[in-house]
Order: C-alpha cells, then structure tokens, then sequence
C-alpha cells in the first residue's frame, strides 16, 4: 500500500472518482444540509443560516428531520449552544416536547426491555442486545437522544423457540420472518405519525436475529460483553463486533431505497469517539476481514460519511477499506450520495447502480434489480388483523393498507422510470470513459488497484 494522507479525503481523489466531470443531480436541500452538517461538526456555524428560517420553511426541514431521525439530536444540539431564542418560539416549543415525550418512552422502552432480558436469563438463553441501546456512549451520549423504534436481540438458534415463547406471554404475536430475523408486534396502532412518533403507548417492536455459525468463524455471542446502560446491566457485542454490525446495517440501509440519515451521523460519531486507536482499528480489521463484503460495505458507508458529511475518516480505517470500494460505486457515492441521504421516504431506485456496480465486483445481494423494479407481490401488511378488533380499528387498519399500497405503486412507477433514465445515462457514460482510457492505455481513475 503506498502512503496516503493521515485523513482520507474526497479533496485527494481524481475528478472522476469525485463526479466532476459526470452530469451530476443536485439535491438542493440547503436547509438539510446545513442541519446535518450542524450535527456532525463541532463548528456551529452550519446552522447559521437556520435561524433566519420562517416557521412555514421549518415545517419542511421538521418533515426531514422527523423521517430521518435527526429532530432529537438537533433538539440536543440547540440547547448544549443555547440558541433557543434564536429559533421561532413554536419551532423551540416543537423541540423541546419531542425531547420531553421521548424520555418517557424511552423510559418505557428501557424497562421492557430490561423485563424482557430477565426472562431470558431465567430461560437460560444465550443473547445480546444489538443496535439501540448498546450504542451508547458510542454513537449516542443518552438513549433519549435517539428514535429508537423497537428492541432487537441477537439470540443462538437453539434459545430461539424459548425467546418467541417468552415474547408471546408477553403480549406479542409474529408479526413476519425474513430469512433469520422473526418480527414481534404488541398492540399496533394505524395512527402512528411524525405528530405522535415520539409519544409512548403506539405499540411495541421486537426483533430476533438467529445467530449464524459459519465455519471457521468465532460466533459472536461468545465474544459479548457486559455493560451497564442506564443502571440496567445488558451483554452487548465486542468493541468490534459492535463497530462492524453498526456499520454494516448502515450498508444494508445505503442499499435500499432510502437512507436514514441518524445512522450515518451515529456511525461517524462512532468513528471519531474511536479516533486514531490502532489497536482498536486492528481489531475492527480482523473481525471485518472474516466477511470481504464487510470490507467493502464498510469503505461505501465511510466514503458516503466524507462525501456527504465532510467527515474526516482516520487513515488505519480508511487504507484497508476506502481503497477498496470498486471504481463504479465509488462514482455513485460522488453522484447519488447527497440526493439520497437528503431525500425523504419512500426514497428512490438509484442504488440499484450501485447493487449492480457491487454485483460486478463479486458481491451478493438477496434480491435482484428485476426484482426490486418489478416486484410480483403485493406489499407486506402493516397491521394483521386481531381476534378482538373492533370494527372501527378494522376499517382503520384496511385504510392504512390501502393507501400504502397505492403509495409503492406509485412508486415503483415513478421511480422505475427515473431509474431506467439515469441507468441508461450511466451506460453510456461508462461506455464513453472506457473507450477513452483503453485507447490511451492508461489505468482507469479511481482504480486504486495500483496502489498495493
């Protein structure tokens, strides 16, 4: 590997790799923009150009927020700088109400999950608490600071007919498997809004996740580790573990039709609470290094981080996984990052490119592009039918399902068109750029394999 900068930046790449010379999509959202980068950089001078906002134009940036995950870090933000009165009063007011009903549902939240956690000990079965409240102090100082929607655990296959057991004495039902992940529900409501989400008493989410055994990989239940959050005492993966698993749901997220914005920011700020720890990143390497996909997911997400939020991403991270995204997405980062991250559900189809740069570099996904643009089924359901629904709920629940599925028709219309012009845009591009390089004889830039 030759020498690189101690910082990996976009400002070193080749005008290619950073789409210069591409057509490109301007996400012209300054207003998002500039709240996250308020929220990923020390300097506040990003929210500058906030606080001259009318309240009608808040209620657009509140729309974003709200869907991205970011209204409560935002909220944080505002009172550690004490800008509160530089904010409209009904936009403070808004903020400072979603900081107060989030703890008490994140109270709520904590304590089901800990009840949860003692029948599981007393069942003796084997688990871990993933994402949510294992990534504090990492990602998140407080719990309340994050939107958290559901509880997930990482439980061994043999403990995992005794968890479902518990949960349904517990009052939930299986809402849906997806390969090795069994979704709970408790007590649904169809009026769940961005006007209630941080309100508790909307009904509660579960999540197993099977272990997987692979051969010659250590389970990582056997790695866990304990640690106390919010006086409960909770096994959490390792260091690592944790680091890779974070990173990697950031990936399943770029690779979907919509990108939450708060696990990018909790993932960066993962990133700089680590800083330049080579023993850490060693042992972040090893781990990730176990699965080649980590490797790569891992250099996409952290390429979407500097391109997007300006971050600053430490060089014994970045040599072993930035310089190792194929040429392909990493044009699709320079082109697509921005309108993605700073788009709002139910998002777009352009990272099929991407799936299908990655695809061409050996990677697997468990659905096809045919598949995502022309799916065959009708959408999943969002509320099942109860034994004791009264009739009221039943005509709200069949409601709900009826516009949501008009909302993915809509959008596979709409979007399947915009993918099919700006897959065809990309074709011709690269056609033209290989041409030109082959009859050069040059290397083509943003191939760093000349580099190791």
């Amino acid at each position: 590997m030759s020498e690189i900068p101690a910082m990996y930046s976009a400002t070193n790449l080749p005008a290619f790799v950073t789409g210069q010379t591409l057509p490109t999509n301007s996400h012209a959202c300054p207003n998002r923009e500039a709240a996250l980068l308020g929220l990923a950089h020390s300097d506040p001078k990003h929210l500058d150009r906030l606080f001259s906002l009318s309240v009608g134009e808040w209620r657009k940036v509140f729309r974003w927020l709200d869907v991205s995950g970011l209204t409560l870090y935002f909220a944080n933000r505002v009172n550690e700088l004490n800008l509160q009165g530089q904010l409209p009063p009904a936009v403070n007011q808004r903020l400072q109400q979603n900081l107060s009903d989030n703890r008490a549902r994140i109270r709520g939240l904590l304590q089901e999950s800990a009840e949860l956690q003692a029948d599981f000990r007393r069942a003796k079965i084997s688990y871990a608490v993933l994402k949510g409240f294992s990534l504090c102090p990492s990602s998140v100082s407080m719990p309340e600071l994050r939107h958290q929607l559901d509880l997930d655990f990482l439980v061994e296959e043999e403990g995992a007919p005794k968890a479902r057991r518990i949960l349904e004495r517990a009052g939930y039902h299986l809402h849906e498997v997806s390969g090795r992940t069994w979704e709970f529900k408790k007590n649904p409501r169809p009026r769940f809004s961005p006007k209630n989400m941080f309100i508790d008493g909307f009904g509660r989410t579960v999540e197993l996740h099977i272990q997987s055994v692979l051969p010659g990989r250590t389970p990582l239940l056997s790695r866990r580790e304990y640690r106390e959050i919010e006086g409960v005492m909770m096994p959490v993966l390792s260091p690592a573990d944790l680091f890779v698993r974070q990173g990697m749901h950031v990936f399943k997220d770029v690779c979907s039709s919509f990108v939450r914005a708060s696990h990018l920011l909790e993932f960066y700020r993962h990133v700089c609470a680590r800083g330049d720890d080579p023993t850490f990143w060693s042992e972040v390497r090893a781990v990730a290094e176990e699965d080649p996909r980590a490797v790569v997911g891992l250099g996409v997400v952290l390429q979407l981080i500097e391109s997007v939020m300006e971050g600053e991403i430490p060089s014994k991270l970045a040599m072993w996984t930035m310089l190792c995204v194929p040429p392909g997405a990493q044009r699709w980062v320079a082109l697509y990052g921005k309108s993605c991250v700073y788009g709002t559900p139910p998002g777009t189809k352009l990272y099929l490119l991407l799936q299908r740069e990655l695809e061409n570099a050996g990677l697997s996904f468990g659905r096809s592009a045919k598949d995502a643009l022309l799916p065959t089924r009708l959408p999943h359901t969002i509320i099942r039918a109860g034994a004791n629904d009264t009739l009221a709920f039943g005509f709200l629940r069949q409601a709900l399902q009826l516009r949501f599925i008009l909302a993915r028709l809509r959008f596979h219309v709409v979007e399947g068109l915009r993918y099919a012009w700006a897959s065809y845009r990309w074709r011709r591009y690269r056609s033209e750029v290989s041409e030109r390089w082959t009859f050069s004889g040059e290397t083509e830039p943003g191939d760093f394999s000349t580099k190791q």
